[in-house]
């Protein structure tokens, strides 16, 4: 038997992976301190840029996204919520940067990167200003 076993194999990959990690935690598998998760977040990020076919690029992502999920837990955030809220702020702020740049009498794809990466940023800073909170 292992210490993984019974952990539903169609929960949500997010929430397996949490459940994955949450088990290895009991029997000792964990980092001494926080330093050591950032440190394979890093490590993992890096793995990404050295792939070189899709196969290794699809398994490098896959440790980076379980690195994270890792990270996650040891800061008590639930990895799905978090992802969600990011999903709705990012939802947000693109139609705000459609309609900004239609207010411009433009379309998206007319725009350089560099245009909407100021509209982008213009978004954050009246988002921030608007609630008060810098993590909008």
């Amino acid at each position: 038997t292992s210490v993984l076993d019974g952990i539903p194999p169609a929960l949500p990959a997010l929430a397996q992976a949490l459940a994955v990690s949450d088990r290895a935690v009991r029997v000792g598998f964990e980092w001494p301190n926080i330093e050591g998760v950032l440190e394979k977040v890093v490590e993992e990020a890096h793995e990404i840029a050295e792939a070189t076919d899709p196969d290794h690029l699809e398994s490098e992502i896959g440790d980076l996204l379980f690195s994270v999920v890792n990270l996650a837990r040891w800061l008590n955030i639930e990895p799905e919520s978090a992802l969600r809220a990011t999903n709705a702020r990012f939802s947000r702020r693109f139609r705000q940067l459609e309609a900004l740049a239609a207010d411009q009498g433009k379309t998206l794809p007319e725009m350089s990167i560099h245009e909407m990466d100021a509209l982008w940023n213009e978004i954050k800073t009246m988002n921030r200003r608007k609630k008060g909170n810098d993590n909008e």
